[in-house]
């Protein structure tokens, strides 16, 4: 459904608005304590290998692919349909979109998690909150937030341009108040702070966080269905993806840099990954002598992100699944769609796989291993997906003369095809070393717990996605039975 101002003329969404609302799907300031807190400072120099070797060849692609398919609105699965056919349209568009639900639970927690610093202005105990308690609330913040999407057709833009816009401001503001405090003479807190302590460690450790470092990076594709809303899109699509990649570029490793001046790179808090945005904040109001005018300016933007980040994954997740998915792989239920256009049985049906995911991770002993393990999900099934990307750029390549574009990746066709086997073997290589739990001592109850989830959650993921079409058969078999009675009646 196009959408259409006062005057009656259709809207266009501009290329910057595209970049901002990809920004909040890709990248955030957590993405950068996560990894901060799996590699110390040489988590620096692993952002900028992999933005010269995966991120912006990544980016590229979803560019060029973007132009080859502007007028098809199912982004990654449209891709993949055509290039592989419906099967495996809909084998990519149900992978693509039930990956991304354990980070939708991974962002709704961080809501619960905003609203408890904004409440209580600290991190909360465990005592203060059980796993279950938590859980529910998470629940509540999805069935909020349909209700919300559902009744106010427009906010996803809105959401996007206010939360992007916010936190990328708050991320150079960080930055800048970093070399502002290190211009003062002031003393760093990791030490000590030599150059081998950015150099990259390529040991098990390293492997074992690959696939969170990509799944950090990726999802600049979640925005293509939007690509058909665009005045241009084949021209301005790909301009998009290099603001994408230089906001993502900067974010990362100035980002890095500036942890290892506030936070001792040697030594963290086990809860960093859950509260170390906070703790960033908190420390740089403390250093500047400023209270918490810094952490609560940071609460605020985080909420309004983390609810942007619901708004383009819900509705761009859902179209990607349901928008041009062969219908006879598909229930009929999930493709009605409201008075806005929005798929809102798909909405509901992402709320039920969340909510299975978070209370299956909510036997675990405490909030801070739910939220590490759900997190750690995310970089074991987000990058085998976005392996499929790579393969349908591999497609295109190899028969470009059937799938022209108007902005090309890489002229050489052979070096273009080379670039991605590389980006699909590096994705390949960090998903699977995923699987095995980096925030638990090897051996104990609790790494054994994280490993069986580990594997469980997606096979239940994996199951789902098997019965959807066995679902469509029946019905259409009930269908044309009833069909045929009411012939002959």
């Amino acid at each position: 459904m196009d959408s259409l101002d006062e005057t009656g003329k259709r809207k266009y969404i501009s290329w910057p608005v595209i970049a901002l609302m990809d920004f909040v799907t890709v990248i955030g300031f957590d993405d950068i304590i996560y990894n901060f807190q799996n590699q110390g400072l040489a988590v620096v120099s692993d952002w900028v290998l992999l933005l010269v070797l995966f991120v912006i060849p990544y980016e590229m692609m979803v560019g060029h692919l973007g132009s080859v398919f502007a007028k098809e609105g199912g982004g990654l699965s449209s891709w993949i349909r055509h290039t592989s056919g419906d099967k495996m349209g809909y084998i990519t568009a149900w992978c693509y979109w039930v990956v991304s639900l354990p980070y939708l639970v991974d962002v709704a927690n961080s809501t619960v998690i905003s609203f408890a610093w904004l409440f209580k202005g600290r991190a909360l105990d465990d005592n203060e909150m059980s796993n279950w308690v938590f859980a529910l609330f998470t629940a509540l913040i999805f069935v909020a937030f349909i209700f919300f999407q559902h009744k106010f057709a427009n906010s996803l833009q809105w959401l996007s341009i206010i939360g992007g816009g916010a936190m990328f401001v708050m991320t150079i503001l960080f930055v800048i108040m970093t070399f502002a405090y290190l211009g003062e003479g002031r003393s760093v807190a990791t030490q000590p702070f030599h150059f081998k302590n950015f150099l990259p460690t390529f040991d098990m450790k390293f492997m074992m966080s690959l696939g969170l470092l990509i799944f950090a990076m990726n999802g600049s594709e979640f925005v293509a269905p939007y690509v058909n809303e665009m005045k241009n899109g084949p021209r301005d699509f790909p301009k998009a993806m290099y603001m994408l990649a230089a906001m993502t570029g900067f974010l990362t490793i100035f980002g890095s840099f500036s942890l290892g001046v506030f936070f001792n790179a040697h030594k963290l808090p086990d809860d960093l990954k859950m509260n170390g945005s906070y703790y960033a904040f908190q420390a740089m109001g403390d250093k500047f002598g400023m209270g918490n005018f810094f952490l609560y300016a940071f609460i605020i933007t985080q909420a309004l992100y983390m609810l942007a980040q619901l708004a383009v994954l819900v509705d761009g997740g859902a179209r990607i699944f349901l928008s041009d998915t062969a219908k006879q792989y598909l229930p009929k239920q999930l493709t009605k769609v409201d008075k806005n256009g929005l798929p809102i049985n798909g909405y509901w049906l992402t709320t039920f796989i969340c909510s299975v995911l978070l209370f299956l991770s909510s036997t675990l002993p405490t909030v801070n291993d739910i939220f590490n393990q759900l997190l750690n999900l995310n970089g074991i099934v987000s990058p085998y997906v976005t392996g499929l990307l790579f393969w349908a750029f591999i497609k295109v390549r190899m028969h470009e003369e059937d799938y022209p574009s108007a902005y090309v990746y890489i002229k050489n066709r052979k070096f273009a095809i080379f670039v991605g086997w590389w980006c699909l073997i590096v994705t390949l290589t960090g998903a699977t070393f995923g699987i095995v739990p980096i925030d638990a001592e090897f051996g104990t109850a609790k790494w054994t717990h994280m490993l069986i989830l580990n594997i469980v959650e997606p096979l239940f993921m994996i199951a789902l996605g098997v019965i959807l079409p066995l679902i469509a058969k029946w019905q259409r078999k009930r269908d044309g039975e009833e069909g045929q009675k009411n012939r002959f009646s």
